[in-house]
């Protein structure tokens, strides 16, 4: 079941912009890692970023760079800037805590002229 509520998909150019939101019920996840992932059509799903309770970051190769991660504790939200897109981040992207243990119910990102 869905446990993350995220916001901020849809259709952009390619080398625009978007931000995704994620937002996390109650106090509980302060102390958790989150994470974005994203699954292409086709293809497997991959860590996107990453993010630690304190604060430091991590990406895939692909996108650093042009992403970035970020985490408000004390609003339970995590975003996720994403400039510079290309067709190839196509894909549906979720919101992740534990880092996996939970899950947002994913949302489509299309990268399309």
């Amino acid at each position: 079941q869905v446990q993350l509520v995220e916001s901020g998909g849809g259709l952009v150019q390619p080398g625009g912009s978007l931000r995704r939101s994620c937002a996390a019920p109650g106090n509980g996840f302060r102390r958790y890692n989150m994470g974005w992932y994203r699954q292409a059509q086709g293809k497997q799903r991959e860590l996107v970023a990453a993010i630690s309770d304190g604060g430091p970051t991590t990406y895939v190769d692909s996108v650093k760079g042009r992403f970035t991660i970020s985490r408000d504790n004390a609003e339970n939200m995590v975003w996720l800037q994403m400039n510079s897109l290309k067709p190839e981040d196509t894909a549906v992207y979720y919101c992740t805590a534990g880092p996996t243990i939970y899950w947002g119910q994913g949302t489509q990102v299309t990268v399309s002229s």
